[in-house]
């Protein structure tokens, strides 16, 4: 096996294992939901991971963010990206199933291409676009089955369609305020878990002092849940960000709603009707449709199912890195002037560039 062979099979192994850990998000969460509130689940996920983080950041010498401009924004992307939507996630699943959860989750990018049609980001939408974006709003009126009795009072699949709309909203908001103001993501992630620690603080008193059921099961689960989850799970689409692109780590998001799906009918004995694999189906390609007819102009770059703060910054085109080349102009020694003569002035030619001092 070449070299190359090694790195896009190391590559793939990556994303797989992000995909799994990542999809495996709403499982730990139903777990935990076995002995805590949705108030000390979401609490418990986001204090963990930010203590994760911030040992991460400990020990590679990477420094908090300061200002605050800077803490603002990243209040208001605590919020909509992390204490708001781990909240609805908490609450849906106390009625809905792990996978469905998973499934209604991949509708980010439909809710991203949404409002950029709104506030007009979204400018000359491709058929192909528009058709995915009425497709996977299809697949959802599938899966949530209005003409059936049980779909029209899913109040806990309409908190999971709010938790992935928040998420489209933070992806934009990161994109414009955030992402690409020269802060490494590793500080930025951490300082956003910590203002999403303190947002969540503000609702204990809402249900945040229940009793507490200390059953090993839901305990393991709540570990699990924010520190590989949520801490581990940011900082492995961190470093596939930084190594292999933008692109390849939102290949990730297509995979979660398999893995939520495939876990919740193995571990949790979840029951899979064939209308809401084929709501899931037809989903997935709606969102496929939204991504493959995406324009690319970096005027406008569009957010991706992953969470803005997790892209890098647009890298400057090579052109604009290789300055040209001076003309130099060559002069051949002067003629001698004749005895008795003044010797003639020399003119630099102003195409010649003067060699740079020390």
């Amino acid at each position: 096996m070449s070299s190359g062979e090694r790195g896009m099979s190391w590559a793939g192994a990556r994303v797989g294992v992000l995909a799994l850990l990542w999809g495996s998000t709403f499982l730990w969460i139903k777990l935990a939901l076995e002995g805590l509130s949705p108030v000390q689940v979401t609490l418990t996920r986001c204090a963990l991971g930010a203590l994760l983080l911030l040992g991460l950041c400990a020990s590679m010498r990477v420094r908090l963010p300061r200002g605050r401009t800077i803490w603002r924004h990243l209040f208001v992307a605590a919020f909509f990206c992390n204490a708001l939507p781990f909240a609805l996630f908490s609450l849906g699943q106390q009625t809905i199933d792990s996978g469905l959860a998973g499934v209604l989750n991949a509708t980010t990018p439909l809710w991203s291409l949404l409002i950029g049609v709104t506030i007009g980001t979204e400018r000359g939408l491709r058929p192909v676009r528009l058709g995915g974006l009425l497709l996977g709003f299809a697949g959802i009126v599938l899966i949530f089955a209005p003409w059936r009795q049980a779909g029209l009072v899913s109040w806990g699949a309409l908190a999971i369609l709010g938790a992935a709309a928040s998420y489209a909203i933070a992806f934009t908001y990161m994109g414009r305020h955030l992402v690409g103001k020269g802060t490494p993501t590793l500080a930025l992630s951490t300082a956003q878990l910590i203002a999403a620690t303190g947002l969540t603080v503000l609702t204990v008193p809402t249900g945040g002092l229940e009793h507490l059921e200390l059953a090993p099961k839901a305990l393991v689960a709540a570990v699990v849940l924010g520190v590989v989850a949520t801490g581990v799970t940011f900082h492995l689409t961190y470093r596939i960000i930084a190594d292999e692109g933008a692109t390849n780590a939102a290949t990730v998001g297509y995979l979660l709603p398999v893995v939520s799906v495939g876990l919740g009918a193995v571990v949790l004995d979840e029951p899979l009707s064939v209308r809401v694999i084929a709501g899931m189906a037809v989903v997935l390609v709606g969102v496929g449709m939204t991504r493959r007819g995406k324009a690319t102009t970096a005027a406008a770059p569009q957010p991706s199912i992953l969470p803005a703060a997790l892209s890098p910054a647009p890298s400057t085109p090579p052109t604009a890195l290789a300055a040209p080349a001076p003309r130099v102009t060559l002069h051949h020694p002067p003629t001698p002037a004749p005895v008795g003569q003044p010797a003639p002035v020399a003119h630099q030619d102003p195409t010649v560039v003067a060699a740079p001092r020390c």
